[in-house]
């Protein structure tokens, strides 16, 4: 029993040990003290920052952890960074333009050449969302036709009719 018990702490002490050789600890036993001869004199942040990306990696401390799901999510109105009220909005007032490309995460919508109800002119946009806020701010719309650039009172009128639709959009939301 006694025999068994001697084992048991042989064993574990040198799986101790062979676990504590696994360490990033490089020097502490062979007479130089802790690994400094990388980290350059003066500064503190380069030298943490140099002490990080060798216990963590290339990359340095991760931004984020497990426990980030527990926390306060941010607002529900933004699709990616931009609004969501304004993107949707930006899109069901210019339903008639062929979609060719969007980016949520960017905020850009790019669409081809097509023809409004009503009209014979047919118009492109751009539309770049900058800010997840609703405002009018957030919103830039580049109108062309096939001979140039639109006048600014139509862009205008065309961001106008986003942004109301963007508030009847957060209105319906606020009312459910």
């Amino acid at each position: 029993m006694k025999m068994m018990r001697n084992a048991v702490r042989v064993a574990l002490f040198g799986g101790m040990m062979a676990l504590a050789g696994c360490g990033s600890v490089r020097g502490l036993f062979d007479g130089r003290g802790s690994d400094t001869q990388n980290v350059p004199p003066g500064n503190a942040e380069t030298s943490e920052k140099i002490i990080e990306k060798e216990i963590y990696g290339r990359e340095g401390r991760p931004d984020s952890t497990i426990w980030d799901i527990f926390r306060a999510r941010e607002d529900a109105g933004k699709v990616g960074a931009v609004n969501r009220y304004i993107w949707n909005a930006s899109l069901d007032v210019l339903d008639f333009l062929p979609v060719e490309s969007v980016d949520p995460f960017t905020g850009v919508i790019t669409t081809g050449y097509g023809t409004p109800p009503g009209s014979g002119r047919a118009y492109r946009a751009t539309i770049y969302v900058s800010d997840p806020a609703l405002d009018a701010r957030s919103l830039n719309v580049a109108l062309m036709t096939r001979s140039g650039p639109v006048d600014g009172a139509t862009v205008r009128a065309v961001e106008d009719a986003i942004l109301t639709r963007a508030r009847q959009l957060r209105a319906r939301d606020g009312n459910l």
